[in-house]
């Protein structure tokens, strides 16, 4: 068996002690000011992304890079985007994508191959890199099987995997999610969705006994993720909502498996904007102590 993304990840993550992922939802106003002298806003980015990479890549050892805050700087911020992904390849970190997406047929296989490789339209495999390299992606499931199963072949092929929105950390989202519906018997949504995901993965497991198809929960729900815990042993989380959106750790420890094992908790403006709350001109600096406390409060609510 080779190894797999799912894998790469659980090993950083126990080879740091830290399960954290660096989220990268760069906007310009989170840049000390004097970052944007004699630069273009795209090359200000850049430069304030490479020093979060260089200040945490050792502490910390994943990044999820939001693709919205860099598609609404068109085709400059695109290649910034990318440029973010190979700088934090090439540091070692492991890539989440977060990008999702959500279709069928030819259009879903183009989107797994642009960030996971695999297969292009009439089945022409894609040469090399993809062109937005990724361990993970985000995915949405609304449309069903069609609109994961070319992302499932993709994994099978490439070794990486996706994480589909299963119970997220918005307010809001009890409107859908938690509606029950009918199935083998009568749950919310969003649990059934969870099974679901849980099913699409039994074939992607890897050495460590999570599956490269994982699950968005968010921290804001501390009862939904300890319920869809327990229905999802073996399906790793991806965790929002510590910090800036009210998550505290102890909220999110009921997400971990009995071993401590099984989800990553994603930390954005929370470290992106330490330099701010700590009245402090250096951001690589206040970043890489934001992320060595959160640490800590994570390894005490987990007793690890």
């Amino acid at each position: 068996m080779n190894m797999t993304r799912i894998d790469r990840l659980i090993e950083a993550i126990e080879r740091t002690g830290n399960p954290t992922a660096l989220g990268l939802d760069t906007r310009v106003e989170y840049l000390p000011q004097e970052m944007l002298e004699n630069r273009t806003v795209e090359e200000a980015i850049y430069a304030f992304n490479r020093g979060l990479i260089d200040a945490l890549s050792d502490v910390v050892p994943c990044v999820k890079v939001q693709i919205a805050c860099y598609e609404r700087l068109g085709v400059a911020g695109m290649k910034l985007f990318r440029d973010t992904l190979l700088y934090a390849g090439e540091k070692g970190m492991v890539i989440i994508a977060d990008v999702k997406r959500n279709d069928i047929g030819v259009t879903a296989e183009d989107y797994a191959a642009a960030y996971l490789g695999g297969e292009a339209i009439g089945g022409e495999a894609i040469k090399g890199e993809a062109p937005f390299p990724a361990d993970f992606v985000t995915v949405n499931a609304y449309l069903g099987t069609d609109g994961i199963a070319p992302f499932l072949a993709a994994c099978e092929k490439s070794g990486g995997g996706i994480f589909v929105l299963v119970r997220t950390s918005n307010p809001s989202a009890e409107e859908f999610q938690d509606l029950i519906v009918q199935g083998d018997e009568p749950r919310p949504l969003y649990e059934h969705v969870g099974l679901k995901v849980a099913r699409w993965g039994e074939a992607l497991m890897g050495h460590h006994g999570y599956s490269s198809v994982g699950a968005v929960v968010g921290a804001t729900w501390p009862e939904e993720g300890k319920r869809l815990r327990a229905l999802l042993p073996r399906t790793f989380f991806l965790i929002p909502g510590y910090g800036a959106q009210g998550a505290a750790a102890q909220d999110l420890a009921g997400c971990f498996g009995r071993d401590a094992r099984g989800a990553v908790v994603n930390a954005s403006r929370s470290l992106l904007c330490a330099h701010k709350k700590r009245k402090t001109g250096d951001f690589a600096a206040a970043a890489r102590d934001e992320a060595l406390r959160m640490k800590e409060d994570l390894r005490a609510a987990l007793h690890i």
